[in-house]
């Protein structure tokens, strides 16, 4: 199996640039206007999260299910994670520079989302429920360990509806440069 080199990925990530597959080439992208989640009071957790997060619905874990979360995110009916992605991706976890966060229940994985860490930075990549709310409680999961870690940026990639009730906001994508080096410096 082929797989993007791990220090090709870091490289890209570093400047700024993200594989995607499509119809089974890997293309790379640095778009235009780069969406982001706030690490500071900015970020906003929706009335209804907020009582479900109270419920307690699922166990948190972290790093011990990697592979099933990136084929949860990958199982919908378009999706940009093919054999090499997923590879290249499970590479870089076993190196240690790829994360996921993971919600649990009695009956299994119900959801979470994985991403890369790189200094300062966590690029988040793709998300996925099985259950209401687990990636969204994921997402908070994810934003309180990053600001315990004193981290500085999360990349989202493109803004969505979904994140934009998070906080979520955009940078050109001269602007996210600029963040991004600042925040890799740190």
């Amino acid at each position: 199996m082929k797989i993007i080199p791990p220090e090709i990925l870091l490289e890209a990530y570093a400047k700024g640039v993200f594989p995607m597959a499509e119809e089974g080439e890997i293309l790379w992208f640095s778009p235009e206007r780069r969406g982001l989640i706030p690490l500071d009071e900015r970020f906003h957790i929706p009335h209804g999260l907020a009582q479900s997060l109270k419920r307690k619905p699922f166990e948190i874990r972290w790093d011990t299910a990697f592979r099933e979360v990136m084929l949860g995110c990958a199982s919908r009916d378009e999706t940009w994670i093919d054999e090499v992605i997923l590879e290249s991706y499970c590479t870089l976890h076993d190196l240690g520079h790829a994360h996921s966060v993971e919600c649990w229940d009695a009956e299994g994985l119900q959801g979470g989302l994985y991403g890369v860490a790189l200094p300062g930075v966590f690029f988040g990549e793709s998300m996925f429920s099985r259950k209401t709310d687990a990636s969204k409680i994921a997402l908070v999961a994810l934003v309180e360990r990053l600001r315990e870690m004193q981290v500085s940026l999360l990349d989202t990639q493109w803004m969505t509806p979904h994140l934009k009730q998070f906080g979520g906001y955009e940078l050109s994508r001269k602007d996210y440069q600029a963040a991004l080096g600042q925040a890799l410096r740190l």
